[in-house]
């Protein structure tokens, strides 16, 4: 057989097959369309079409029953009486998910009779793209994510606003004219971000941190957002992430200090204290009547042997928060710590007259920190670890009756 025939062949099977109409199909379509449809009886006729064959005209009808039972619920709930939301929506789900199968049969190439490639039904996309556009105006899918939330069926909820939030981007829907009315204005980006804190409820970290990161840069809920980011690349133990994204949002939002106050946070507790003494010089310098900044930088201080600093750092919050008690106990430790440094530099000397010497030297500096933990302690009365250092500090200067004081309140704690 020459090509030029067999092409020919080739068409007219293409124009057979396109031609071709399943009885059970029809058969489904009428059931669903009478007056007291039976939506039990239309599904199992439809899945009997499917299974002889799985065309895109089978499978827009399969989502046409579920469009029906909706249909006909919305018109039952205008004349007051009351629906199982819970059938409907996943009526709505089941018929978005057959409208998508149809229209991709529907697209699955087949030769005209000029020999070109065409879809296989030209006309389904057009059908199908209406339908969507009906269930994305009058919010079906948003309707019954609303009510699995109120379920607490948070992963359901989740998959019903992302349906919802799909229907512009499916390649279906990229007509100009059906884009102008779906426009991504502040309720689509509430409904993207609901979806997101759904996934979040239902610890889907992957699908929320995809719409965070979409939405990251954005105007609405910008700094709810970056929050809620952050903390999901935490809880996946991505560190390079939630880092940058602590580092994004600083810049972005410079009055908001919660993601200055995170990252400083890790470098502290990742032991990268001179970064954070960096960035807690950034977060005064935005902030300088944040008590608990100048507290934070005189421990770090402290911690990386930067003595005067850190007396500056305490006196600084003790300036804003006079009765800030820590920043007082902070004082006290610097002395108390540098002291503690001069023994054990003074248990090395061998000569009797320098040892003492030394030792004068140490008493001197416990004793500046003195004051300043009896004063953290008058202002914390009840805290432990001020009360202990007392007690040393009295023992060692032979306070007698401040350490029995001081010894018994201990004990009575």
């Amino acid at each position: 057989m020459k090509k030029s025939l067999i092409l020919a062949a080739l068409v007219l099977m293409s124009a057979g097959c396109f031609a071709q109409k399943n009885p059970l199909v029809k058969k489904a379509k009428s059931i669903a369309m009478s007056e007291n449809a039976d939506f039990g009886a239309a599904r199992a006729a439809i899945e009997e079409a499917i299974a002889a064959e799985p065309t895109a005209e089978a499978y827009y009808w399969a989502g046409m029953i579920g469009y029906q039972e909706m249909t006909q619920s919305n018109y039952n709930q205008m004349l007051g009486q009351s629906i199982d939301q819970a059938k409907v929506g996943l009526a709505v789900e089941e018929s978005y998910k057959y409208w998508l199968k149809a229209d991709e049969l529907a697209q699955v190439p087949v030769l005209n009779k000029k020999g070109v490639e065409v879809p296989t039904d030209p006309k389904m996309r057009g059908n199908v793209s209406k339908k969507m556009l009906e269930y994305y105006k009058q919010q079906e899918l948003v309707k019954y994510g609303i009510y699995l939330n109120e379920q607490r069926d948070f992963a359901g909820a989740y998959q019903a606003f992302k349906m919802h939030i799909d229907i512009p981007e499916l390649a279906m829907m990229q007509d100009p004219k059906l884009q102008k009315d779906m426009p991504r204005d502040t309720t689509y980006e509430q409904y993207k971000y609901y979806a997101a804190i759904f996934a979040v409820q239902s610890e889907m970290h992957e699908e929320a941190i995809q719409l965070l990161e979409e939405m990251k840069n954005g105007n609405y809920e910008g700094i709810s957002v970056n929050q809620f980011l952050y903390q999901e690349y935490v809880a996946v133990k991505d560190t390079a992430n939630f880092v940058a994204t602590l580092q994004n949002a600083i810049n972005r939002f410079p009055g908001e200090p919660w993601f200055l106050q995170n990252l400083i946070n890790y470098y502290i507790f990742s032991g990268q204290e001179q970064t954070a003494i960096d960035y807690l010089a950034q977060a005064i310098e935005r902030e300088p009547n944040v008590a608990q900044y100048h507290l934070i930088k005189g421990n770090l201080d402290e911690n990386q042997g930067h003595y005067e600093a850190a007396l500056e750092d305490f006196d600084h919050a003790l300036a804003i928060d006079p009765t800030m008690a820590d920043a007082m106990a902070g004082k006290g430790r610097v002395y108390y710590n540098q002291a503690v440094k001069l023994n054990e530099a003074a248990a090395m000397i061998t000569d009797n007259k320098e040892y003492k010497k030394a030792l004068d030297e140490m008493n001197e500096v416990f004793k500046k920190s003195l004051p300043f933990f009896e004063k953290a302690h008058e202002m914390a009365p009840e805290d432990r670890t001020y009360m202990q250092v007392l007690k040393g500090l009295y023992y060692r200067f032979g306070m007698d009756a401040e350490y029995e004081a001081i010894s018994e309140k201990l004990n009575n704690l």
